[in-house]
């Protein structure tokens, strides 16, 4: 296991659906670290397409708990599945350079503060109800 994949999963939030979504993110990023050129757009597709199912679950739970900031944590995870949908385009058209790059320089270092800000304050929400 990564250093990076180690430090982010002892972070878990303490609500089994957003920690068990984020290990799977992790786990995805570490998969797609070691794709080769071949198979790097399916993976991609699979984050993608976990990414979505995982947004949507956090939604559900923004909405059923009355979330005050859901709007804002939305609107990120609607900016994120837009990167993710412009980045599987390309690594299905064989420019996988510019999905590995997306993954490594901005996602990377996008999800271990958005689990520290943003999921933290929800899992803090939900866990005060």
């Amino acid at each position: 296991m990564s250093r990076q994949r180690q430090a982010e999963l002892e972070q878990a939030l303490g609500i089994e659906p957003m920690d068990r979504h984020h290990a799977r993110f992790v786990a995805l990023l570490e998969e797609l670290a070691a794709a080769s050129d071949d198979s790097f757009a399916g993976c991609f597709a699979r984050l993608r397409h976990e990414t979505q199912k995982h947004f949507d679950q956090e939604q559900a739970l923004m909405e059923q708990s009355a979330y005050p900031a859901r709007h804002e944590h939305a609107d990120e995870h609607q900016r994120i599945l837009g990167e993710l949908t412009q980045f599987q385009r390309r690594a299905e058209r064989g420019l996988a350079a510019f999905a590995r790059s997306y993954v490594r320089d901005s996602l990377t270092g996008w999800f271990p503060l958005h689990l520290t800000t943003m999921d933290a304050a929800l899992a803090a929400h939900l866990k005060s109800d």
